[in-house]
């Protein structure tokens, strides 16, 4: 057995950056001594929240996501770039007031996940929020035209069912809330 890693890094240059990401291509060698490039795409962790009545409804979020053009519902979630080593809960907490205006009596870490492990490093954590209090919304300005809504869990699976639910997230941080109840 080696300590060599399975893909060694060669060289690494930042592509581009801004304040949200950074796009890096790296040159590597594979175990088998063949070279190439690889594009990594840094971000930070984010926070997701599942918000749960005692009734077993869920608050989810709708909002205009540029990247795919339209309008889409999904767990409250988010990240602070302002403060990269912040806290998870306290991201959390912060997510589900910004976004639904609901703060939470118990916040509860369910698990940690990979968003997309081919091509970036972000990760994120997954929250259940329960004993909800609405406490008053405190949007930011990229979230210009956020609905927030509760919804019976029939009806989430429903939209997921329908392609009315299509964020991967939401979608595998509901599976893996499913998995511990």
């Amino acid at each position: 057995m080696t300590d060599r890693p399975e893909i060694e890094t060669l060289s690494s240059r930042i592509a581009y950056a801004n304040r949200w990401l950074r796009v890096r291509e790296d040159q590597v060698r594979r175990a088998d001594g063949s070279t190439g490039i690889y594009g990594v795409i840094e971000r930070i962790d984010f926070a997701v929240v599942i918000p749960v009545e005692p009734d077993g409804s869920i608050h989810l979020v709708e909002q205009y996501r540029y990247p795919v053009r339209g309008r889409w519902w999904e767990l409250p979630q988010g990240a602070w770039e302002h403060a990269p080593d912040a806290d998870p809960i306290a991201v959390a907490r912060g997510e589900l007031r910004e976004e639904t205006g609901l703060t939470a009596g118990r916040m509860t870490h369910i698990g940690h996940l990979f968003l997309a492990a081919g091509i970036a490093t972000q990760g994120y954590n997954v929250f259940v929020a329960e004993d909800l209090t609405h406490a008053g919304d405190a949007l930011e300005v990229e979230e210009q035209g956020l609905i927030a809504r509760r919804f019976p869990r029939t009806t989430i699976e429903e939209m997921i069912a329908k392609g009315r639910l299509k964020d991967a997230t939401t979608i595998a941080a509901l599976a893996l809330y499913d998995r511990r109840q």
